[in-house]
């Protein structure tokens, strides 16, 4: 049977234009459609702006440690405007980048939302229909709110890059990387953050003593964290009795009625929020952001009548090599909910290459992968925690805490924690953890490492780069404990 294209990919992503791209250059006809903008969530409303507002609001500190080191620099004030006009310019050239690598490649791109209509078929929103040997799935995912009555009030990260302006005050609702990392900007570019999250400590799932520092460094930035505590109504402040001024307590309101989760936030209303915790306090913000997690968009492309089999999540469901249970239907990136990383698309999109275009299967290792969260202090990880590797073997924890000189010299109460999980058996190095300035670039260099089976002697033998805060990494000698 002939086929208009030996590939069709709904997606323009990060994994999906890698994908498409190196297709391409193997001679297979490839065409590409996106309804949104290119680039994806990485470029376009994650990774990337986030990272710029991460660096916009470290200048906050500068002064300060700026005049302990006998510079006389005056702090100023934080131009929301004029730093959204910069950054939509940033967005925009990517998205060209985006465009222009496509073209450059030979992929025929359409601006249109695509539907799977059989296992060989897509129908575009422009009424086009094409015919495709393989068809590859990689839309991504989105945030979700609560299911709760007047959940639209609130933001979503979406929602951070097109503020008209930076609110006084704000709640962020969850205790995941995305809420964590949106509290250390705002706060740092001058808002109000006050933080709930319903568990016992931030950052579910990572290294505890990591989770520890981190929670402690947001509270000494002024940001006002309550663990094992969540939201449990919220309505227009206007419709609350007993009125007070912002972050102060209040009576109680008087609610909405509790109506369908909204995929958008409500326009009709963008003053104070009123808010109930579920320790019982009223306060009211400026602002609303659930960060309490994100869904595959699987919704409306036809996946379901193809046959596809979808997860409880709402994920694309697929084997080792990207391969759905239908044989010409493949899915990489967060669409498939498996590490939601844009470097793993991208890494998914070129082992599918492999494996359907280049003849050599080639399964994605999804084990010691390095991650950062641009928190302040930021943390960078690969490997498993202490928690999960003392559950598998007996370990050795290696782990320094200190202040590092640039701002102990400033008095400033800033603490730093490296750390390595050892097995006690073999000596192999099973995780490393760094809280940290510039963790995330440490963290790339030492995944290399890790990921080669590196042993506790193999850094033992590295010499130190002196003075620097991560020469600790290969000076500790004596484990702190064992377990």
């Amino acid at each position: 049977m002939a086929f208009d294209y030996d590939l069709f990919v709904i997606g323009g992503g990060s994994g999906g234009v890698r994908a498409a791209r190196v297709a391409s250059q193997t001679g297979a006809k490839v065409a590409l459609a996106e309804a949104d903008r290119y680039g994806g969530t990485c470029v376009i409303r994650g990774c990337v702006p986030k990272k710029l507002m991460v660096f916009a609001s470290e200048f906050a500190g500068l002064p300060s440690t700026a005049e302990a080191y006998g510079w006389d620099i005056r702090a100023g004030s934080f131009d929301w405007q004029a730093f959204s006009r910069k950054l939509n310019e940033e967005l925009d050239r990517l998205e060209q980048v985006y465009r222009n690598l496509l073209s450059g490649s030979g992929v025929e791109t359409f601006d249109a939302w695509a539907r799977i209509t059989n296992p060989h078929q897509i129908t575009l929103s422009t009424g086009q229909s094409f015919s495709a040997k393989h068809i590859l799935v990689a839309t991504g995912g989105h945030p979700v709110r609560p299911d709760m009555p007047n959940a639209d009030l609130g933001l979503v990260s979406d929602d951070l890059f097109h503020l008209p302006k930076m609110p006084d005050s704000i709640l962020i609702v969850g205790g995941g990387y995305i809420a964590c990392e949106f509290a250390c900007i705002l706060a740092g570019l001058g808002v109000n953050v006050t933080q709930y999250y319903r568990g016992a400590q931030i950052l579910r799932g990572f290294d505890e003593e990591a989770r520890g520092i981190i929670a402690e460094g947001m509270r000494e930035k002024g940001i006002s964290l309550h663990v094992g505590t969540n939201i449990l109504d919220m309505a227009p402040a206007d419709q609350a009795r007993g009125i007070a001024q912002q972050g102060r307590v209040i009576e109680p309101g008087m609610g909405a009625p509790a109506g369908e989760r909204t995929a958008a936030r409500s326009e009709e209303h963008d003053g104070p929020i009123w808010v109930k915790s579920s320790t019982g306090s009223e306060s009211v913000f400026d602002a609303v952001l659930f960060a309490t997690g994100r869904d595959p968009n699987t919704t409306d492309i036809g996946l379901e009548e193809a046959g596809v089999k979808i997860g409880r999540r709402g994920e694309i469901l697929v084997d080792a090599y990207s391969q759905t249970n239908i044989p010409s239907i493949y899915a990489i990136g967060d669409v498939t909910n498996r590490v939601n990383l844009t470097p793993v698309a991208i890494r998914e999109g070129m082992a599918f290459v492999d494996t359907v275009f280049k003849g050599v299967p080639t399964p994605v290792d999804h084990t010691l992968i390095p991650s950062a969260v641009f928190t302040q202090p930021e943390f960078g990880t690969v490997g498993l925690s202490e928690e999960d590797a003392r559950e598998q073997e007996p370990v050795d924890v290696y782990c320094t805490s200190f202040r590092p000189m640039r701002t102990a010299f400033a008095g400033q109460p800033d603490r730093v924690l490296m750390k390595l999980v050892v097995s006690k058996a073999k000596r192999t190095v099973l995780g490393c953890h760094i809280v940290a300035p510039g963790a995330g670039e440490m963290i790339q260099l030492a995944g290399i490492a890790v990921k080669m089976g590196a042993t506790k002697e193999d850094f033992d033998r590295t010499v130190a780069v002196h003075p620097t805060m991560s020469e600790e990494i290969v000076t500790m000698r004596e484990p702190m404990r064992s377990a």
